[in-house]
């Protein structure tokens, strides 16, 4: 059904800037954007509905394109922890830390990730979110990567959310393989992603490249068993440590490569040749109290995408707003409100191969659009806080409202 919606002003992000069109309207029909510019030039063909947004500023929806939001249980026990000064090793001897999060995402059944799951999906929605990748990583075996990876489809069948499943195997050694991590790469390169493939249950492969998860020879099989299965790749990248990571990422035409603040310049033009997207996750920066930087100056020289995500997990950033992400990666990493959006909407596609369909408001490309409560985009990142979208609408149908005059 054709539907008009008007009385509006459209930072629409393509080419990355705003890109703003004044006292516009959108024409969506099917789920597609059929039509968008201002409204007086609007053709008039007869939509079966008009929807007046009331003056409203509308973005693309937004995309989280890194988050671990499957999972069983929470830390906040251990996050009280730290702040008393126990230190992540010591809290890691005593069985917390992931190994922690490992042991209750597996003890955990379908149905119970699902619901808590679906609890943390629609805080992202009413923050703007319409589209979001999920990762696995906590199950760490077959049967329960294939639950984490079951659970991130249901959430893309069950609600109103473009959902893209990662499988994350290659996150953290299991207690069954202690002191084999090259058995355990075996079993993840050979049996593991084969599987969950040929289940239609993944979209892309990621892993951790760091030394106190897996080492470049270790994620390079990874990877090798990804291309053979025709799966794209990213990777868990320089957070801690340089090894490189980001360069291997590239040699594989990686998606992405994410956190990145021990990043190098021969790491930056790697990516830039290979088109790969930078991902900054300033919520676990700030969580963990980092002090390292990513070279966001050689980001920008080198011309690579720059895409902002929640990296929403239970353990170093249990962050349930994007919209909070685009204020942090100003204030901690520099970047503008402009750059810090379309790190939420178009390179935030990009890094989940979406920027054919989604991340931009243009003809042809999925009606994903929030209309928010502002008087200029930029305010996305200004305010801390608080309930800024009016409507929220996906595939041209409205999934969330707030203010009474945006009501359906």
């Amino acid at each position: 059904m054709k539907q008009v919606w008007r009385n509006c002003h459209a930072a629409t992000m393509q080419g990355g800037a705003y890109s703003i069109i004044e006292r516009a309207a959108i024409v969506t029909e099917d789920g597609r954007i059929a039509w968008i510019g201002p409204e007086a030039e609007m053709p008039l063909d007869g939509a079966a509905g008009v929807q007046d947004l009331g003056g409203a500023w509308v973005t693309p929806g937004l995309v989280d394109c890194h988050t671990h939001l499957v999972f069983g249980g929470n830390r906040s026990l251990e996050f009280e922890q730290r702040l008393q000064g126990v230190d992540y090793a010591e809290i890691a001897a005593r069985g917390g830390g992931i190994a922690s999060t490992v042991r209750a995402t597996r003890a955990a059944a379908e149905d119970e990730l699902y619901l808590d799951a679906s609890r943390r999906a629609l805080h992202l929605l009413r923050d703007g979110v319409t589209t979001l990748e999920v990762k696995s990583g906590y199950g760490l075996d077959l049967p329960n990567e294939r639950k984490m990876l079951r659970v991130a489809r249901r959430l893309g069948r069950s609600l109103p959310l473009t959902v893209r499943a990662t499988c994350l195997a290659a996150h953290a050694l299991p207690p069954e393989f202690t002191g084999r991590s090259d058995d355990y790469i075996d079993e993840v390169a050979r049996r593991m992603l084969p599987v969950l493939a040929a289940e239609g249950l993944v979209d892309a492969v990621d892993a951790f490249c760091e030394h106190l998860a897996f080492s470049p020879a270790q994620v390079e099989r990874v990877f090798q068993s990804a291309a053979h299965l025709g799966l794209p790749v990213k990777l868990h990248a320089e957070q801690l440590s340089s090894l490189h990571g980001a360069t291997l990422a590239a040699r594989h035409g990686a998606l992405s490569a994410d956190h990145l603040e021990y990043l190098t310049e021969s790491d930056v033009l790697a990516m830039a040749r290979a088109g790969t997207v930078a991902v900054l996750l300033p919520g676990a920066f700030y969580a963990l109290r980092e002090n390292q930087l990513p070279p966001v100056d050689l980001l920008r020289r080198h011309g690579v995408p720059i895409a902002i995500s929640t990296d929403l997990n239970p353990g170093t950033s249990p962050a349930l707003s994007l919209r909070l992400m685009l204020s942090m990666a100003c204030t901690l990493f520099r970047l503008t409100p402009e750059e810090a959006l379309a790190g939420a909407t178009i390179h935030g596609a990009r890094a989940l191969g979406l920027q054919a369909t989604h991340g931009t408001l243009e003809a042809g490309k999925a009606a994903d659009f929030v209309a928010w409560s502002i008087d200029h985009p930029s305010e996305l990142a200004y305010w801390i806080g608080g309930e800024l979208p009016r409507r929220v609408v996906r595939h041209g149908q409205l999934v969330y409202a707030t203010a009474p005059d945006m009501a359906a």
